[in-house]
């Protein structure tokens, strides 16, 4: 089995990069969506949260992703211990979700911290999706319905795109001008011939 990692800053399109895939019948691991999920339903996870920061971030059985955002968001050590509870979670989630997929030659896992979070050592391949920095702010805006500024702002938390491209394997264009269909077809048959 190959793994693949797909990556990219906010508004690059890493997630309809990876609906491409699964139209393939790719499986598909949303590591963003499964850690927040993860965040509200692992046992573990909720005792660290709340031995670190308080049994205020917590509403029921409900993480508050604002509230603890709010704290780690310019605390770069607040974030590593952040990371450090819920990364060997995500991985062991992951290696799992794996595990039940190996009657298939490939999958991929969808990171946008892919490489922020040390999840492209489990990956045999990585692909960034980039586009140009305009095009992104624009796509976020409409998309979160936010502003310029917070779009900024996130964009400044994440790895630099040149840095997610070093270290890539592959690299998808998603500026409108070529084709995603056609780079995601490519990969795959490269990736089948290695098999």
């Amino acid at each position: 089995m190959i793994k693949v990692g797909v990556t990219g800053g906010i508004g690059s399109g890493k997630t309809v990069v990876c609906t491409l895939f699964r139209l393939h019948d790719i499986p598909v691991f949303d590591a963003d969506k499964e850690a927040k999920e993860l965040n509200d339903t692992s046992p573990f996870i909720r005792a660290q949260i709340i031995h670190h920061f308080g049994e205020g971030l917590y509403s029921g059985t409900r993480l508050n992703r604002k509230k603890l955002a709010s704290l780690i968001f310019q605390d770069e050590e607040k974030l590593a211990i952040v990371n450090s509870i819920i990364h060997p979670v995500l991985t062991s989630t992951f290696n799992e979700w794996c595990r039940e997929r190996n009657d298939h030659s490939f999958v991929v896992i969808d990171a946008a911290l892919l490489i922020e979070a040390g999840l492209h050592r489990l990956v045999d391949k990585v692909i960034t999706v980039t586009a140009p920095a305009e095009m992104r702010i624009e796509r976020a805006m409409k998309r979160d319905h936010t502003g310029r500024h917070e779009v900024e702002a996130r964009m400044n938390h994440q790895l630099p795109e040149e840095e997610k491209i070093n270290q890539s394997d592959f690299v998808i264009y998603n500026d409108n001008r070529q084709s995603l269909i056609q780079q995601v077809s490519y990969f795959i048959q490269r990736c089948s011939f290695s098999l």
